[in-house]
């Protein structure tokens, strides 16, 4: 698999450092860090982190925080009997802060992957995040799985995505064709741009980041078909911490009980996600 990197953007969303994952995937070098327990959160409050810009997720409209994750924040707030302080920044360090207890929680689509188990635990699910691609929509070569044989893929750099590309080559492999060059970008609004410009000739996201992508621009890009196994997203709390993610799988099922999960999950992902497992073991 032949990969091109992209680091035009260095402060971009979800910059993937080399570091932060090589960090996360060695527990041992948090043996020392000391995740909070309730009591002391009770205390002092919870400290949950939250992307700057990645939508319909969590993204900031006119100097509002604003998205799915930042409207079931301010549920949580009304769930809690503490104070909820929420620190909003890019993704770089964000689930590395949460390993060594600077953050109390990840709330954002955290992807959950076998390497991040290493270090993290994670609550329910909070979405579908298979993957899937997107072409240009004036692209007739493109129609299916088969076609995007020997063919440029845009893909995030250090991502759960792009880990997973395998599977497609393997797809391709069955119909006779193979996995063309890769693309790496630091943001995927980066890979979109090049997308649109043709310098790309598909991106490989997540089925509701797509979803949400296309809807803006349907005049530009077209949603394809599934391109990995079934993954999902859910917030991150420190290994071990049990108590905070009891707490929080707590607030999720009151959520789904009223109703609220599922009308949040519409209003921003277009649908709701009835069938989510309550916890995911997944296989990569």
């Amino acid at each position: 698999m032949t990969t091109v990197p992209m680091t035009r953007n260095p402060l971009s969303r979800r910059l993937a450092l080399g570091m932060a994952a090589a960090l996360l995937a060695v527990p041992a070098l948090f043996s020392g860090a000391q995740a909070a327990g309730m009591d002391e959160i009770k205390k002092r409050g919870l400290i949950v982190a939250t992307e700057d810009d990645f939508r319909p997720f969590e993204f900031v409209k006119d100097g509002k925080a604003t998205g799915f994750d930042n409207e079931m924040i301010d549920d949580l707030r009304k769930y809690a009997s503490f104070q909820v302080n929420q620190q909003i920044l890019p993704w770089t360090g964000i689930l590395a802060g949460v390993s060594t207890g600077k953050y109390d929680a990840a709330i954002t689509a955290v992807i959950i992957t076998k390497e991040r188990l290493a270090s993290l635990d994670f609550t329910s699910p909070i979405a579908d995040a298979t993957h899937f691609y997107v072409k240009r929509k004036d692209d007739k070569s493109i129609s299916s799985i088969k076609d995007l044989n020997g063919k440029t893929v845009g893909v995030q750099a250090g991502s759960a995505l792009l880990a997973r590309l395998p599977e497609l080559g393997a797809m391709l492999e069955k119909e006779g064709g193979k996995l063309g060059k890769v693309v790496e970008y630091t943001s995927y609004p980066e890979a979109y741009q090049d997308l649109a410009l043709g310098r790309v000739d598909y991106v490989v996201n997540t089925v509701v980041n797509l979803q949400t992508m296309v809807a803006e621009k349907p005049g530009v890009f077209e949603l394809g078909q599934a391109v990995s196994g079934k993954s999902y997203p859910a917030w991150a709390v420190a290994k071990g911490n049990t108590e905070l993610l009891s707490f929080l799988n707590g607030f999720i099922a009151k959520e789904k009980e009223t109703g609220r999960f599922a009308e949040l999950q519409k209003k921003w992902f277009g649908e709701a996600f009835p069938n989510l497992p309550a916890k995911w073991d997944p296989e990569f």
